[in-house]
């Protein structure tokens, strides 16, 4: 009957440290997110559908728009202020014109710098003449130190992953969006389309749940500087 006792106290005791623990987070992230936005940006959609999986041809805008989505989620349940440059499967093109990839990546640019938001986060595929390599790996500007920072702790969280295949650094990059937006911002190249095995991860809700969540944290790293 002693030890039933002493066992019900222990779990009591374990019980309510890991809810002190869990509530200090929550206040931790609060203090860091409130009067925060993000932009989340789905790269592609519409008729530009980006890179296709080499087994089945899913369609990377599909899939980059499902990540963003989850990303969505865990910055609005930390009282995260979240804009996306797209909420469905259409481009931001206008028309499908000559010109029209170029007008897609200016309308974002537009909407990324007219939010007043305080990041941004853009969410691609990538693909590679070999379908040996994997993994995701993390692109900012160039002599943008705050992104280079911001960078970083994602990379960091994504190398983290369970689930992860490859270990990267991240990379500065010459991309237009990067290069035109006004804020810290950041490309988040999701795994390799031309992977076999990235490809059958990229088609599991655990995988895009996964790394949504290490971007998260990523980010909130990034906040409590």
């Amino acid at each position: 009957m002693k030890n039933c006792f002493k066992i019900t106290v222990v779990s009591v005791l374990i019980s309510f440290i890991a809810l002190a623990v869990s509530s200090a987070v929550l206040v931790k992230t609060s203090k860091h997110t409130n009067n925060f936005t993000v932009v989340i940006d789905a790269g592609h959609g519409g008729i530009d559908g980006g890179a296709s999986g080499i087994n089945t041809g899913a369609r990377e805008s599909d899939i980059n728009l499902l990540i963003s989505k989850e990303l969505k989620k865990l910055f609005e349940k930390a009282n995260v202020k979240v804009i996306m440059t797209r909420n469905s499967d259409e481009g931001l093109y206008g028309t499908t014109d000559k010109g029209f990839k170029l007008r897609d990546l200016q309308e974002r640019v537009k909407i990324i710098n007219n939010s007043q938001a305080n990041l941004l986060i853009s969410i691609h595929l990538n693909v590679y003449s070999s379908p040996r390599r994997r993994g995701a790996q993390v692109f900012y500007k160039k002599g943008e130190e705050k992104s280079k920072i911001f960078a970083k702790k994602v990379q960091s969280r994504i190398n983290g992953m369970r689930l992860s295949p490859r270990i990267y650094d991240a990379l500065s990059g010459d991309y237009y969006i990067l290069n035109q937006v006004k804020i810290p911002a950041i490309i988040v190249e999701c795994g390799f389309l031309s992977s076999p095995e990235d490809e059958k991860l990229l088609l599991t809700s655990e995988y895009r749940e996964s790394i949504a969540n290490a971007i998260f944290n990523g980010t909130i790293d990034k906040l409590v500087l």
